[in-house]
């Protein structure tokens, strides 16, 4: 399932231009990702625990099961891709370092080659992997938030010079977590799902369709 976003959106960031006047509350951050509490307006694709903005020319591809539920987010731009991730994390610190050692150590056991690198967002890995079509390269990042960590892996061009990525990263700095208030075990994946009208067509379709025969 594709949804395609063609136009941009007119809300901007805010940005904290100085000290606060009495009374005035804190700006929001600059750029994202952000939480629900604090994300400036903006039109966005409401998945759940995540909101993608909309980006000129960005295609939203999602992998879903028959209840709407949904398994993979991944977005598009020409030849290059990245899959987003969302996760709950304790109150007290972030995850990003000991789920990246985790990956980093994986790879290196499937004889992929991977190595840490500073990136503007801090400390990236960087890996070739094989492939049936060839070595890809990836680029893991991951951005710790209150209570949950978005992680995203880089796919093309995007992958070894970030800069290829102005739109995906685009994405990056709009998103929004909603990671709602329930206790969950840290590195759980928040749950995703289809927006409301999308899951309902899907569904009348699949009644229309009647039951498949084996």
């Amino acid at each position: 399932m594709i949804f395609s976003r063609k136009r941009a959106g007119e809300a901007r960031h805010a940005r904290d231009n100085g000290v606060l006047d009495a009374g005035e509350t804190p700006a929001a951050p600059a750029r994202g990702p952000y939480d629900v509490s604090e994300a400036p307006d903006a039109p966005r694709l409401d998945l759940g625990s995540i909101q993608i903005p909309a980006v000129p020319d960005v295609e939203v591809r999602v992998q879903a099961d028959p209840q709407g539920v949904i398994q993979q987010v991944v977005l598009v731009h020409g030849q290059n891709a990245l899959q987003l991730g969302v996760f709950a994390a304790p109150r007290s610190e972030g995850i990003w370092d000991e789920v990246r050692e985790e990956i980093r150590t994986s790879l290196l056991n499937d004889g992929a080659a991977a190595q840490e690198v500073e990136g503007e967002r801090g400390t990236e890995l960087r890996a070739q992997v094989r492939t049936p079509d060839g070595v890809t390269d990836l680029r893991f990042i991951g951005i710790d938030g209150p209570r949950w960590m978005v992680r995203g892996v880089f796919q093309g061009q995007a992958a070894v010079d970030p800069a290829a990525g102005g739109p995906l990263a685009a994405c990056l700095d709009g998103l929004v977590v909603d990671r709602g208030q329930e206790a969950k075990p840290v590195r759980e994946p928040l749950p995703l799902r289809l927006p409301r009208e999308v899951a309902e067509q899907q569904a009348a379709e699949q009644q229309a369709a009647g039951p498949q025969e084996v």
